[in-house]
Protein backbone atom coordinates (compact mmCIF):
# COMPACT_ATOMS: atom_id res chain seq x y z
CA UNK A 1 0.00 0.00 0.00
CA UNK A 2 2.58 2.72 0.81
CA UNK A 3 6.16 3.92 -0.41
CA UNK A 4 7.75 7.50 0.52
CA UNK A 5 7.39 10.04 -2.01
CA UNK A 6 9.59 12.79 -2.56
CA UNK A 7 9.03 16.17 -1.76
CA UNK A 8 6.23 17.75 -3.80
CA UNK A 9 5.45 21.54 -4.09
CA UNK A 10 2.09 22.48 -3.29
CA UNK A 11 -0.21 22.41 -6.69
CA UNK A 12 -3.78 23.36 -7.86
CA UNK A 13 -3.32 21.26 -10.76
CA UNK A 14 -5.88 18.08 -10.59
CA UNK A 15 -4.10 14.88 -10.13
CA UNK A 16 -5.62 12.50 -12.56
CA UNK A 17 -6.34 14.09 -16.08
CA UNK A 18 -9.13 12.50 -18.37
CA UNK A 19 -8.88 12.73 -21.72
CA UNK A 20 -11.44 11.42 -24.42
CA UNK A 21 -9.67 10.01 -27.97
CA UNK A 22 -12.43 8.50 -29.98
CA UNK A 23 -13.65 5.27 -28.47
CA UNK A 24 -10.60 5.34 -25.81
CA UNK A 25 -10.06 7.46 -22.90
CA UNK A 26 -6.55 8.46 -21.70
CA UNK A 27 -6.50 8.26 -17.90
CA UNK A 28 -3.38 10.09 -16.40
CA UNK A 29 -1.90 10.17 -13.20
CA UNK A 30 -0.56 13.62 -12.23
CA UNK A 31 1.14 14.24 -9.36
CA UNK A 32 4.71 14.30 -10.36
CA UNK A 33 6.72 16.10 -7.78
CA UNK A 34 5.08 13.72 -5.09
CA UNK A 35 6.12 10.24 -7.70
CA UNK A 36 2.08 9.99 -8.21
CA UNK A 37 2.06 8.81 -4.67
CA UNK A 38 -1.70 8.76 -3.58
CA UNK A 39 -3.51 11.31 -1.20
CA UNK A 40 -6.67 11.67 -1.06
CA UNK A 41 -7.56 14.03 -3.71
CA UNK A 42 -5.43 11.31 -6.24
CA UNK A 43 -8.01 8.54 -4.96
CA UNK A 44 -11.31 11.13 -5.65
CA UNK A 45 -9.94 12.32 -8.75
CA UNK A 46 -9.20 8.52 -9.54
CA UNK A 47 -12.48 7.38 -8.91
CA UNK A 48 -14.10 9.86 -10.54
CA UNK A 49 -12.44 9.36 -13.78
CA UNK A 50 -13.52 5.60 -13.26
CA UNK A 51 -17.17 6.77 -12.97
CA UNK A 52 -16.57 9.12 -15.89
CA UNK A 53 -14.91 5.98 -18.18
CA UNK A 54 -18.20 3.61 -17.41
CA UNK A 55 -20.83 6.61 -17.86
CA UNK A 56 -20.03 7.90 -21.08
CA UNK A 57 -21.10 5.47 -23.87
CA UNK A 58 -19.02 5.65 -27.05
CA UNK A 59 -16.16 4.94 -24.44
CA UNK A 60 -15.46 1.01 -24.72
CA UNK A 61 -11.76 0.95 -22.81
CA UNK A 62 -8.97 2.96 -21.20
CA UNK A 63 -5.38 3.63 -20.50
CA UNK A 64 -4.38 4.26 -17.41
CA UNK A 65 -0.82 5.83 -17.31
CA UNK A 66 1.82 8.91 -15.64
CA UNK A 67 3.28 11.80 -16.22
CA UNK A 68 6.98 12.57 -16.40
CA UNK A 69 8.49 12.44 -12.84
CA UNK A 70 11.37 14.35 -12.44
CA UNK A 71 14.49 12.30 -12.65
CA UNK A 72 13.92 8.52 -12.42
CA UNK A 73 10.33 7.60 -13.97
CA UNK A 74 7.89 6.24 -11.96
CA UNK A 75 4.19 5.05 -12.45
CA UNK A 76 3.17 5.60 -8.86
CA UNK A 77 5.17 5.06 -5.81
CA UNK A 78 1.91 3.83 -4.05
CA UNK A 79 0.37 5.97 -0.75
CA UNK A 80 1.69 9.36 -0.36
CA UNK A 81 3.50 8.34 3.53
CA UNK A 82 2.86 11.72 4.41
CA UNK A 83 -0.24 11.85 3.83
CA UNK A 84 -0.45 8.44 6.40
CA UNK A 85 1.73 10.46 8.65
CA UNK A 86 -0.28 13.67 9.22
CA UNK A 87 -3.92 12.74 9.35
CA UNK A 88 -3.34 8.75 9.24
CA UNK A 89 -4.10 8.64 5.32
CA UNK A 90 -7.68 9.63 5.50
CA UNK A 91 -9.29 9.51 1.82
CA UNK A 92 -6.75 7.20 0.15
CA UNK A 93 -9.07 4.50 0.14
CA UNK A 94 -12.75 5.35 -1.05
CA UNK A 95 -15.94 3.22 0.35
CA UNK A 96 -16.83 2.17 -3.71
CA UNK A 97 -12.60 1.62 -5.07
CA UNK A 98 -10.65 1.05 -1.93
CA UNK A 99 -6.74 1.93 -2.13
CA UNK A 100 -6.99 4.94 -5.31
CA UNK A 101 -10.60 4.87 -5.72
CA UNK A 102 -9.48 2.32 -7.95
CA UNK A 103 -8.08 -1.48 -6.79
CA UNK A 104 -11.71 -3.00 -6.02
CA UNK A 105 -13.75 -0.25 -7.55
CA UNK A 106 -16.47 -2.48 -9.59
CA UNK A 107 -16.28 -1.13 -13.66
CA UNK A 108 -17.13 -2.67 -16.73
CA UNK A 109 -14.83 -1.43 -19.05
CA UNK A 110 -11.12 -2.94 -19.68
CA UNK A 111 -8.52 -0.93 -18.85
CA UNK A 112 -4.98 -1.64 -19.72
CA UNK A 113 -2.02 -0.17 -17.88
CA UNK A 114 0.89 1.77 -19.32
CA UNK A 115 3.43 1.44 -16.90
CA UNK A 116 6.84 3.80 -17.31
CA UNK A 117 8.99 3.52 -14.41
CA UNK A 118 8.47 2.17 -10.91
CA UNK A 119 5.39 0.87 -9.88
CA UNK A 120 5.86 0.00 -5.88
CA UNK A 121 3.51 -0.79 -2.99
CA UNK A 122 0.04 0.75 -3.67
CA UNK A 123 1.51 1.55 -7.28
CA UNK A 124 1.81 -2.00 -8.11
CA UNK A 125 -1.91 -2.69 -6.79
CA UNK A 126 -3.22 -0.37 -9.28
CA UNK A 127 -1.27 -2.45 -12.15
CA UNK A 128 -2.62 -5.02 -10.82
CA UNK A 129 -6.13 -3.99 -10.67
CA UNK A 130 -5.88 -3.42 -14.61
CA UNK A 131 -6.30 -5.58 -17.02
CA UNK A 132 -3.82 -5.37 -19.33
CA UNK A 133 -0.11 -4.57 -18.77
CA UNK A 134 1.98 -2.58 -20.98
CA UNK A 135 5.56 -1.23 -19.58
CA UNK A 136 8.84 -0.19 -20.70
CA UNK A 137 12.18 -1.62 -20.25
CA UNK A 138 13.12 0.55 -17.57
CA UNK A 139 10.40 -0.30 -15.62
CA UNK A 140 9.65 -2.78 -12.42
CA UNK A 141 7.37 -3.65 -9.90
CA UNK A 142 7.60 -3.97 -6.34
CA UNK A 143 5.58 -4.62 -2.97
CA UNK A 144 8.16 -2.77 -0.31
CA UNK A 145 5.02 -2.56 2.44
CA UNK A 146 7.10 -4.68 4.53
CA UNK A 147 9.81 -2.55 4.52
CA UNK A 148 7.66 -0.05 6.60
CA UNK A 149 5.62 -2.56 8.50
CA UNK A 150 2.95 -2.53 6.45
CA UNK A 151 1.00 -4.97 4.81
CA UNK A 152 -0.26 -4.85 1.71
CA UNK A 153 -3.94 -4.36 1.56
CA UNK A 154 -5.18 -3.47 -1.88
CA UNK A 155 -5.18 -6.93 -4.06
CA UNK A 156 -1.82 -7.30 -4.22
CA UNK A 157 -1.43 -10.46 -1.80
CA UNK A 158 -4.15 -12.40 -3.92
CA UNK A 159 -3.50 -10.81 -7.07
CA UNK A 160 0.29 -10.86 -7.56
CA UNK A 161 0.46 -15.18 -6.87
CA UNK A 162 -2.11 -15.35 -9.66
CA UNK A 163 -0.25 -12.73 -12.54
CA UNK A 164 3.69 -14.34 -11.42
CA UNK A 165 3.21 -17.67 -9.59
CA UNK A 166 2.95 -17.87 -5.69
CA UNK A 167 7.11 -18.76 -5.26
CA UNK A 168 7.91 -15.22 -6.82
CA UNK A 169 4.68 -13.65 -5.35
CA UNK A 170 5.72 -14.97 -1.89
CA UNK A 171 9.68 -13.67 -2.04
CA UNK A 172 8.19 -10.62 -3.66
CA UNK A 173 6.25 -9.86 -0.95
CA UNK A 174 8.43 -10.81 2.04
CA UNK A 175 11.06 -9.84 0.92
CA UNK A 176 10.13 -5.97 -0.53
CA UNK A 177 12.40 -6.40 -4.02
CA UNK A 178 11.84 -5.07 -7.28
CA UNK A 179 11.16 -7.04 -10.46
CA UNK A 180 12.29 -6.37 -13.64
CA UNK A 181 10.24 -5.42 -15.97
CA UNK A 182 11.57 -8.22 -18.10
CA UNK A 183 10.83 -11.12 -15.83
CA UNK A 184 7.52 -9.79 -15.25
CA UNK A 185 6.65 -9.92 -19.26
CA UNK A 186 8.72 -13.73 -18.91
CA UNK A 187 6.02 -14.33 -16.17
CA UNK A 188 2.62 -13.30 -17.72
CA UNK A 189 2.27 -10.05 -15.36
CA UNK A 190 3.31 -7.42 -18.61
CA UNK A 191 1.70 -7.95 -22.00
CA UNK A 192 3.55 -6.06 -24.11
CA UNK A 193 7.61 -4.90 -23.18
CA UNK A 194 8.64 -1.54 -24.87
CA UNK A 195 10.85 1.67 -25.08
CA UNK A 196 9.66 4.33 -23.62
CA UNK A 197 8.99 6.45 -27.24
CA UNK A 198 6.46 3.07 -27.72
CA UNK A 199 4.54 2.72 -24.27
CA UNK A 200 1.69 5.17 -25.03
CA UNK A 201 0.99 4.44 -28.44
CA UNK A 202 1.36 0.61 -27.89
CA UNK A 203 -1.19 1.01 -24.89
CA UNK A 204 -3.35 2.69 -26.95
CA UNK A 205 -3.99 0.78 -29.92
CA UNK A 206 -4.58 -1.87 -27.64
CA UNK A 207 -7.41 -0.17 -26.04
CA UNK A 208 -8.39 0.75 -29.58
CA UNK A 209 -8.24 -2.61 -30.88
CA UNK A 210 -10.60 -3.64 -27.61
CA UNK A 211 -13.07 -0.63 -28.71
CA UNK A 212 -13.58 -1.76 -32.08
CA UNK A 213 -15.15 -5.08 -30.89
CA UNK A 214 -18.53 -5.66 -29.50
CA UNK A 215 -18.46 -3.91 -25.89
CA UNK A 216 -21.38 -6.00 -24.69
CA UNK A 217 -19.29 -9.22 -25.08
CA UNK A 218 -16.16 -7.78 -24.04
CA UNK A 219 -17.30 -6.70 -20.95
CA UNK A 220 -18.80 -10.46 -20.42
CA UNK A 221 -15.42 -12.08 -21.36
CA UNK A 222 -13.89 -9.48 -18.89
CA UNK A 223 -15.91 -10.49 -16.26
CA UNK A 224 -15.69 -13.89 -16.59
CA UNK A 225 -12.65 -14.56 -16.93
CA UNK A 226 -11.82 -12.09 -14.06
CA UNK A 227 -13.69 -14.81 -12.00
CA UNK A 228 -11.10 -17.79 -13.89
CA UNK A 229 -9.19 -17.79 -10.25
CA UNK A 230 -12.32 -17.75 -8.05
CA UNK A 231 -15.21 -20.12 -9.53
CA UNK A 232 -14.99 -23.76 -9.97
CA UNK A 233 -15.22 -25.00 -13.74
CA UNK A 234 -18.84 -25.55 -13.60
CA UNK A 235 -20.06 -22.47 -12.81
CA UNK A 236 -17.35 -20.52 -15.51
CA UNK A 237 -19.01 -22.97 -17.82
CA UNK A 238 -22.21 -22.16 -16.96
CA UNK A 239 -21.88 -18.57 -16.85
CA UNK A 240 -19.94 -18.78 -20.36
CA UNK A 241 -23.55 -19.96 -21.87
CA UNK A 242 -25.73 -17.62 -20.21
CA UNK A 243 -23.35 -14.66 -21.71
CA UNK A 244 -23.82 -16.40 -24.81
CA UNK A 245 -27.57 -17.06 -24.82
CA UNK A 246 -27.66 -12.91 -24.04
CA UNK A 247 -25.90 -11.42 -26.56
CA UNK A 248 -28.25 -13.16 -29.12
CA UNK A 249 -30.79 -10.93 -27.98
CA UNK A 250 -28.72 -7.29 -28.25
CA UNK A 251 -28.71 -4.83 -31.46
CA UNK A 252 -25.38 -5.32 -31.20
CA UNK A 253 -24.77 -8.96 -32.21
CA UNK A 254 -27.60 -7.91 -34.65
CA UNK A 255 -25.49 -5.17 -35.73
CA UNK A 256 -22.37 -7.53 -36.08
CA UNK A 257 -23.93 -10.09 -38.20
CA UNK A 258 -25.49 -7.22 -40.29
CA UNK A 259 -21.95 -5.75 -40.82
CA UNK A 260 -20.20 -8.53 -41.47
CA UNK A 261 -22.39 -9.42 -44.58
CA UNK A 262 -22.72 -6.08 -45.76
CA UNK A 263 -19.33 -5.36 -45.40
CA UNK A 264 -18.28 -2.33 -43.32
CA UNK A 265 -17.25 -1.78 -39.83
CA UNK A 266 -19.56 -2.35 -37.07
CA UNK A 267 -21.48 0.42 -35.24
CA UNK A 268 -21.78 -0.02 -31.54
CA UNK A 269 -24.62 1.25 -29.55
CA UNK A 270 -23.99 -1.11 -26.20
CA UNK A 271 -27.72 -2.53 -26.84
Amino acid sequence: MAAEPTNAAPTDAPPVRFERRGAVALITLDRPQARHAVNAALAAALEAAVDELDATDGIWAAVLAASPTPGNPVFCAGADLKAIEADGGRGIHTKRGGFGGFVFRERTKPIVAAIDGVATAGGCELALACDIVVATHRSSFAMAEVERNLVANSGGLFRLPRAVGPSVAMEMMLTGDPLPAARAHELGLVSHLVTPDELLDRALAIADRIAGNGPLAVQASRRIMAQAFSADDATLRDLGYAASRHMFTTADTAEGVRSFVEKRPPRWTGL
